[in-house]
């Protein structure tokens, strides 16, 4: 059997590139969209979008408002919609006041993690006559390739990295807590949790910097030009004072991203972008895995080179 085309999809917009990514490879189907943007998630400027081009309708919606998300649809005659953007998981902790409908589902819940919380929110949309579909529809060219996709492929002791980082983070991401785990030497440095991919890039590198600070009168921090690179920076042996031995661990921060074993393509799929590489190239990462096939990857082109001249590695498995 086959599925009709859609003619009129409904968006719900969190924050960042991807709502707006997907708002224009829908438009260029020539599929109406209709925006459900959230007050507390949504860049401004997808006003902006509406008064531009008359197949798009934007209507403003509170976090906590499910009710009126469903009764906005409902009147635009919207049946098939998608999420696309991040929503903070933080958020259910923020001072957003539920609906009825939505304090109801919350209330009900076993546990409020991502996947429990989205999968119930998208019942509640299809007991309703809306259904959720992929959050990577029409963007299919933008997910990850199989390969090394940088100039500079992994080396040994990355690929070490990559290798133990893979299992740590598939066990993290069974649990529902996070997908992105760093790693040094074999050993994690940085589990993800609410924070966000950029951030525990960024709480690694604030951990490694404290490595250098001294700790007594005669011991000196290492100091880096502020040219250099973070390849080479992470790749230089520790010189420790006169008469140390030199560390045997060489301090190179991986990234490993996965997706959930179990990866609900509608909502919560791993997204990498330029400020992935510009989080790495700030805390001193040299290496980035990722899944092919299952990783959003904005502005290709923009994220390899930006990746090329920072000398970061990129590979998809």
């Amino acid at each position: 059997m086959k599925t009709e085309p859609i003619t009129r999809l409904g968006l719900i917009a969190g924050n960042g590139r991807f709502p707006f990514l997907l708002l224009d490879a829908a438009r260029a189907q020539g599929v109406q969209v209709v925006v459900a943007a959230i007050k507390e998630e949504t860049e401004p400027e997808m006003d902006m979008r509406a008064i531009e081009d008359p197949g798009v309708r934007v209507h403003w919606l509170s976090l906590g408002e499910l009710s009126r998300l469903i009764e906005t649809f409902h009147k635009e005659g919207v049946t098939r919609a998608v999420m696309a953007g991040q929503v903070k998981h933080k958020q259910i902790f923020s001072s957003i006041r539920p609906d009825w409908r939505l304090a109801k589902l919350l209330l009900n819940l076993r546990t409020r993690n991502t996947d429990m919380l989205l999968g119930a929110i998208a019942k509640v949309l299809g007991d309703e006559g809306i259904e959720l579909v992929s959050s990577t529809a029409y963007l299919e060219p933008l997910l990850a390739k199989p390969g090394i996709l940088t100039t500079r492929a992994p080396d040994e002791e990355e690929q070490k990295d990559i290798a133990y980082g893979r299992t740590v983070a598939q066990a993290i991401a069974a649990y529902d807590l996070g997908q992105t785990v760093v790693i040094a030497a074999q050993a994690c440095v940085a589990v993800e949790a609410m924070e966000g991919t950029d951030a525990t890039i960024a709480r690694a590198g604030a951990l490694f910097r404290t490595l250098d600070t001294p700790t007594d009168a005669n011991s000196q921090p290492n100091s880096y030009p502020d040219s250099a690179k973070p390849a080479n920076l992470a790749k230089s042996v520790q010189q420790p004072p006169t008469g140390e031995p030199s560390s045997t661990l060489r301090r190179s921060l991986t990234v490993v991203k996965v997706a959930k074993p179990n990866q609900d393509m509608r909502f919560d799929v791993p997204v990498i972008g330029v400020a992935t590489i510009q989080a790495m190239q700030a805390a001193g990462a040299t290496c980035l895995a990722i899944e092919a096939g299952k990783t959003l990857m904005f502005d290709p082109a923009a994220i390899l080179t930006a990746a090329n001249q920072a000398n970061i590695s990129i590979v998809a498995t």
